[in-house]
């Protein structure tokens, strides 16, 4: 059973940690911002992410999409995770192409690209980030540890500096999420 408690103790030892963080805080509300200032001008919202971090990028976006926990019109989001592209970009591109080559197709000048990296050094989400840069995509990172090669790319990195397991990572990640969607539905027209 200590083993079982030990999983809750790390989780909420790092939560408080993060809220006495002035920095980690205002970074997740300028990310709401950027992500609202998007919507509102008419723009999307483009998430991608590896693993558990695609499941978080879908789940952003179905609940902008459907609803989180108000009825509302939906919200212009897409996450990045149709298996006949992914499987067609990655046979024909290479895997790191696989977000890239989606940004690219159906990214604007305005919209807003939420990529998801536990370590910060995903290769496909990196080039992702670079698409985006190069078409006036703002980059909203959601990363780990010390940010990686994703946090120079970021208009706005929301980072958990946890240097162990993934997994705490994303249970932050999970909780920045639903924070992110909460501010863009209380700011959004």
């Amino acid at each position: 059973m200590n083993h079982t408690r030990t999983h809750f103790q790390q989780a909420m030892q790092l939560l408080e940690q993060l809220l006495s963080d002035d920095v980690f805080v205002a970074g997740v509300e300028r990310a709401g911002i950027v992500m609202s200032e998007a919507v509102n001008a008419g723009n999307k919202i483009i998430s991608c992410g590896n693993g558990g971090s695609m499941c978080d990028a879908m789940h952003f976006a179905e609940e902008l999409t459907g609803r989180y926990r108000d009825n509302r019109a939906p919200i212009g989001a897409i996450s990045i995770s149709d298996p006949s592209h992914l499987t067609c970009v990655g046979n024909d591109y290479g895997f790191d192409q696989v977000f890239s080559r989606f940004v690219q197709g159906v990214g604007r000048k305005g919209d807003v690209l939420l990529a998801i990296s536990t370590s910060g050094n995903s290769a496909n989400v990196l080039e992702a980030a670079k698409a985006a840069k190069a078409l006036g995509i703002r980059v909203v990172g959601l990363t780990g540890k010390d940010g990686g090669a994703l946090a120079p790319l970021c208009d706005v990195e929301v980072r958990v500096p946890w240097m162990g397991y993934a997994d705490r990572i994303q249970e932050v990640h999970i909780k920045v999420i639903h924070a992110l969607i909460d501010h863009i539905e209380r700011h959004t027209s």
